[in-house]
């Protein structure tokens, strides 16, 4: 049977039985407040009275997706007005400036296209792929 090391168990104190014992009187409690009344006592989330940080906190704070795919994107009537009819790849639309850098690129649907492109970017709506098609061009994703 399992049974714990001789005297690493102490009996409790028994606190408040005549000053003699020298626990008396106070009971190491100090002289009278909130901490020593009897009671469980405030928690340790307690902040003295003041507003509570849960309480100041704005309510519903959100959520931000650590996985979440962020795309530079370019619609339709951009490319139609800011560039010829080719072939362009993510990298030449960034050297024209249509988009800025660091994410990869995703064309989405908005405006009328004139002009035959083949594209090859990173990721393409249905809308845009079909408006692309109906123009004559071409959409492949890297």
């Amino acid at each position: 049977m399992l049974k714990p090391n001789k005297g690493s168990k102490r009996p409790k104190k028994r606190l408040g039985r005549g000053n003699g014992s020298g626990i008396g009187t106070f009971c190491g409690k100090g002289v009278k407040g909130q901490k020593a009344r009897a009671g469980r006592g405030k928690g340790p989330q307690f902040e003295g009275g003041q507003t509570p940080l849960i309480r100041r906190q704005p309510k519903l704070g959100g959520f931000r997706n650590p996985n979440r795919e962020e795309y530079e994107v370019i619609n339709l009537d951009a490319l139609d007005e800011m560039l010829e009819s080719g072939s362009y790849d993510a990298e030449s639309l960034r050297e024209a400036h249509l988009v800025s850098g660091k994410f990869p690129v995703k064309v989405l649907g908005r405006g009328k296209l004139t002009k035959k492109f083949t594209l090859s970017v990173h990721a393409v709506s249905k809308s845009a792929k079909e408006a692309i098609s109906a123009a004559g061009g071409s959409v492949t994703i890297i």
